[in-house]
């Protein structure tokens, strides 16, 4: 069972930035799409950016130009940098990983992202 474990979240200020990283338990060497979803107070999850192992990426629209996706598949990682964050960005971000021909998601334990003055 792969185990996801993510890092970075906080506080932060309107107008800075934050980068999250997530870090599979063990190599992934089958096709896969991991992401970063999220989800705020009463609301559902959404997705925020998810990338393939062949490199595509999705991002919604409310982050587009701000947020950027990447991966390291030799290491099975992936981060999302977080630039320009507003106060409705805040949210609990989740880490995804899809393999290709599965519906079956596997998810981080997520980690918090709180933008405030």
């Amino acid at each position: 069972q792969v185990q996801l474990v993510e890092s970075g979240g906080g506080l932060v200020q309107p107008g800075g930035s934050l980068r999250l990283s997530c870090a599979a338990s063990e190599r992934i060497l089958s096709i896969n799409t991991m992401g970063w979803y999220r989800q705020a107070p009463g609301k559902q999850r959404d997705l925020v950016a998810s990338i393939t192992s062949g490199g595509n990426t999705n991002y919604a629209d409310s982050v587009k130009g701000r947020f950027t996706i990447s991966r390291d598949n030799a290491k099975s990682t992936v981060s999302l940098q977080m630039n320009s964050l507003k106060p409705e960005d805040t949210a609990v971000y989740y880490c995804n990983l899809k393999f290709f021909g599965s519906n079956y998601d596997y998810w981080g334990q997520g980690t918090q992202v709180t933008v405030s003055s």
